[in-house]
């Protein structure tokens, strides 16, 4: 396929490994025979929109990932055309009754888009899963971003086998927190969004905060972060923090600055998490 202005086919690395646990509900080592091993999935962000099939048993990339650049304005029409250029570049080579997962960064809740905070307004309570399915012709399941991420990082990245309660932290645009417990996704958890020092706290912590404001990241990591994470440390206490985001890449140099008794680690993913969720999510 020929790729047009604004678009790039990107070679995306996923380390992963089959995992037992992840998703809305606890689940147990693949038995089931015709549970379904490729599904698609795209990731909708404030830059680009990137999707590709995904092998669900190792939780990787069967194709180089397709990325198109989010229209802006990002109306629910506009994005809903770039997700459908997406996945008919696929259609080819997809299984024909593959799942189809799409993540949005806002509150979903039974395929509505509750909120959009970074994304449009007019995506306040659009049915968005209706508006994918009916542009691609088949159905979509669409999930949060940061819980997608989530499962993802859970099922084949950096949580795998993490028992307790694991928090995944995207450090972007915005702040995106997925919660797990004992492998339960406690799904739409808009934790980024909460009052610290009077701020709405992504505003402050989120990597766009540091880009925006020059900080060093030993200054966003000391007081940006570390207060940030202290916080949700105190009223969560959570047995491990995953942080991804493309920020990810340089966790080791914030990562380490923080003090926390929770574990903290960068995810293993990056920016395969969302589309290797979007998809896992739709197969269960």
């Amino acid at each position: 396929m020929g790729l047009i202005a604004g678009t790039t086919r990107v070679r995306e690395d996923a380390p992963a490994r089959p995992t037992p646990s992840g998703g809305a509900r606890r689940f147990e080592e693949d038995t089931v025979a015709d549970k379904p091993t490729v599904a698609l999935g795209i990731d909708i962000g404030g830059s680009g929109v990137k999707g590709a099939p995904v092998d669900l048993v190792k939780g990787e990339l069967i194709e180089e990932r397709y990325k198109i650049a989010t229209p802006q304005p990002s109306t629910p029409e506009a994005v809903a055309d770039v997700v459908g250029r997406i996945a008919e570049s696929f259609f080819d080579t997809l299984p024909a009754d593959a799942p189809i997962g799409v993540t949005i960064p806002g509150i979903v809740k039974r395929g509505i888009v509750k909120t959009a905070a970074n994304i449009d307004k007019q995506w306040m309570n659009c049915n968005g899963e209706q508006l994918f399915s009916e542009r691609l012709g088949r159905h979509v399941h669409l999930v949060n971003d940061a819980d997608a991420a989530g499962v993802a990082e859970l099922r084949y990245g950096a949580a795998k086998g993490q028992d307790g309660l694991v928090i995944l932290a995207t450090l972007g645009t915005g702040i995106g927190i997925a919660l797990m417990y004992d492998g339960v996704l406690i799904p739409n958890a808009e934790l980024g969004h909460i009052e610290l020092n009077g701020h709405d706290a992504e505003t402050r912590a989120a990597a766009s905060a540091k880009e925006r404001e020059g900080l060093s990241y030993e200054k966003w990591a000391t007081e940006r972060l570390q207060p940030y994470f202290s916080h949700l440390e105190f009223i969560l206490a959570p047995d491990l923090f995953v942080v991804g985001g493309g920020v990810s890449r340089k966790a080791h140099k914030f990562l380490p600055l923080l003090k926390l008794e929770t574990p903290i680690i960068p995810a293993k993913l990056l920016n395969g998490a969302g589309i290797i969720g979007a998809a896992a999510l739709a197969a269960d």
